[in-house]
């Protein structure tokens, strides 16, 4: 019971990884806010948790939108103890086919999108002079893409590494940490898992591709006590297959 009486926020949360890591968080202890834009997987989500979690359609891309419900979750949890942040998407795409819209909305729902709830959870985090934030990243910007986003995916996740790290050492003397995670080849559930496997394993040590549950323990780890003293850093979770 790493989390018990703790809150978080994780958006993103009703996606494959976010359900996965909301999974490992409540069977911790926290109290969940979900945030998410896809209505039927909320309510997925809801009949899975239980209705003891908060379950809120929160476009991370709105910036007043953020403002408002981190701070409604905090009047409602008294506080915010965590915040992951993983919303958003994978598209693909070569230099050549990457739209002026293509990048836009990509770096809107990934850069602007964690800026605008990390700015609003940060808010809360000072005035309790205590808090974790963790962000996902990606391999993508750790080995140059070569998966499934593009090259527009890969600057964004870099982006994400860049502001974590700053995050971090500007909060850090207020005892907020701040840390990212970095998932290869993770289970969906979009695709078969032999096939999945059989596109990503070979490149893979471990010889296989990740399940959400097995990023939702990183998370866990950087979000709790055990990770104390760990700011600024990058967790890699893919089997291997990003060795340096």
């Amino acid at each position: 019971m790493l989390l018990k009486g703790r809150s978080a926020i994780i958006t993103g949360g009703a996606g494959a990884i976010g359900r996965g890591t909301a999974r490992v968080f409540a069977e911790h202890g926290a109290r969940l806010a979900i945030f998410d834009v896809n209505d039927a997987a909320l309510a997925a989500t809801q009949a899975e948790l239980g209705d003891q979690h908060l379950y809120m359609n929160v476009d991370v891309r709105d910036h007043a939108a953020c403002q408002r419900a981190v701070a409604d979750v905090a009047v409602k949890f008294g506080g915010l103890d965590i915040l992951v942040t993983m919303a958003g998407t994978v598209p693909p795409g070569g230099i050549a086919e990457i739209t002026i819209e293509g990048y836009d909305a990509v770096m809107d729902m990934h850069m602007r999108g964690t800026f605008n709830i990390c700015q609003a959870a940060a808010a809360v985090m000072r005035a309790q002079k205590r808090g974790s934030i963790v962000c996902m990243s990606s391999i993508a910007p750790e080995r140059g893409g070569g998966l499934r986003g593009g090259a527009h995916y890969a600057a964004a996740k870099g982006g994400i590494l860049g502001f974590a790290r700053a995050l971090a050492r500007e909060l850090g003397p207020e005892n907020i940490r701040v840390n990212a995670v970095c998932p290869g080849p993770i289970w969906t559930g979009r695709q078969e898992i032999g096939e999945q496997n059989a596109r990503f394993a070979p490149e893979i040590p471990m010889r296989r591709v990740g399940m959400p549950e097995e990023v939702g323990g990183c998370f866990l780890f950087l979000a709790s006590d055990l990770a104390g003293f760990v700011t600024g850093a990058t967790l890699d979770v893919n089997g291997g297959m990003h060795i340096a």
